[in-house]
């Protein structure tokens, strides 16, 4: 990956939140750990992780109130939660509330690491289509805009600037002349005129 990915482990055992932190560090990734619910709570809503993993049982705020706050806050935010056996009916009600992965104890270490890669990079690869989307295309000779909208004929349609601001505004455009533009023009006369072009207006 161009940059480290940063990770945030959610778990009130320490054994499990250590042996996590190890198999992520040394995977190369940022890690950081929250012993509780409260203290991950707490941890985002200062920071941003690219991955969460969480355990559903815990004292207080468990993992399904952790993934909640995460996804309120980044509904993009992706959250691997860890269950237990008995618990599976407690991590399909967090993949239906968006959880993005589940993991039985005790995780098996090559799963783990396999899933967390192919879900990071599915989120660099949305980020940049997202941020493609958002670029406008504008061409370069003409300035004419590529607009959202195929044409009737269901082929690309380019429209002039006036036209795409006013169709994705609702605004109608007013036109004038800056002053590099009206001194460009000024000059252009006075050249025409000493060429003999075209004639002044007498007053």
């Amino acid at each position: 990956m161009p940059q480290q990915a940063s990770i945030l482990i959610v778990d009130d055992e320490e054994l499990i939140r250590e042996s996590l932190r190890l198999d992520f560090q040394d995977m190369g990734y940022l890690t950081e750990v929250a012993v509780s619910g409260e203290e991950a709570c707490s941890l985002l809503k200062e920071k941003e992780y690219d991955l969460i993993v969480t355990d559903l049982i815990m004292r207080e705020i468990d993992g399904l109130e952790v993934l909640r706050q995460a996804k309120d806050k980044h509904v993009n935010q992706i959250v691997f939660i860890l269950t237990g056996y008995g618990e599976l009916n407690s991590a399909i009600e967090a993949l239906r509330l968006g959880a993005d992965d589940y993991l039985l104890k005790p995780y098996n270490h090559d799963e783990l690491m396999l899933r967390a890669a192919k879900s990071l990079t599915g989120r660099t690869l949305r980020q940049k289509a997202h941020l493609y989307e958002s670029m406008l295309s504008i061409c370069s000779e003409c300035k004419k805009m590529r607009d959202s909208e195929p044409d009737e004929n269901g082929e690309e349609r380019w429209v002039s600037i006036e036209q795409f601001i006013s169709k994705t505004t609702g605004s109608d455009l007013s036109h004038g002349i800056c002053p590099d533009c009206y001194q460009r023009k000024m000059e252009e006369l006075s050249e025409m005129i000493r060429l003999g072009l075209i004639k002044p207006r007498m007053p």
